[in-house]
């Protein structure tokens, strides 16, 4: 089963790391990436841009509306994702708890649909 993990971070609420912190961060998404590539595990993944260069589209009253962030009503930022292929939920949670995060970071782990 694939399982999609989000890196979320709370940026309203929580300042930004130092560079140094950050660097290190990073250093640790490289080697997260390699060891779910040696594991045969890793599908896909992508670090976003900042919610400033984002669009989010809706439907109101059967229209498209769209809005260019960053978006003052969410506090949480969606900053990457890894998708990976598990044999059960268990596996994936435990991935994901080897995913670097900053203070106030936190991931969330989703089942894909089977198609």
């Amino acid at each position: 089963m694939r399982y999609l993990l989000l890196i979320c971070q709370d940026d309203k609420n929580t300042p930004p790391p130092p560079a140094a912190q950050m660097q290190t961060i990073l250093e640790g998404h490289m080697r997260f990436g390699e060891d779910l590539r040696k594991a045969g595990k890793m599908v896909g993944g992508e670090r976003l841009r900042p919610d400033t260069e984002a669009s989010r589209l809706r439907v109101k009253a059967g229209h498209h509306q769209v809005t260019d962030g960053p978006f003052t009503e969410t506090k949480e930022a969606l900053g990457g994702f890894y998708l990976i292929e598990c044999d059960s939920r268990q596996e994936a949670v435990e991935w994901a708890k080897k995913i670097p995060l900053s203070e106030g970071g936190y991931i969330d782990v989703r089942p894909i649909w089977a198609m």
